[in-house]
């Protein structure tokens, strides 16, 4: 079974361990993506709000929790496709 799986383990990519810049590109691409669901969502306040709204843009939890989790779905694309080209 082993030997079966040794060419697929060969084209898998190197796992990018933490670094500040790996932090970074995180944080961008969330605030990229809480800036488009700010702009998209029809009603970004409906629902429980944040405890300080107006820190969090009038977004509510529901909303700020979607777009954060975009944001990190879209960071991890990110990192590996930098990490790929040898930019992290």
């Amino acid at each position: 079974m082993a030997c079966m799986l040794t060419p697929l383990f060969a084209i898998a990519p190197a796992t990018i361990s933490w670094s500040p810049k790996v932090a970074l590109v995180m944080i961008v691409c969330n605030v990229i993506a809480i800036a488009v669901g700010k702009a998209t969502i029809k009603y970004p306040n409906e629902g429980a709000q944040m405890p300080n709204p107006t820190f969090f843009g009038g977004m509510s939890h529901a909303a700020m929790l979607g777009t954060t989790s975009l944001g990190h779905i879209i960071g991890i694309g990110a990192i590996q496709g930098l990490a790929a080209r040898g930019i992290l």
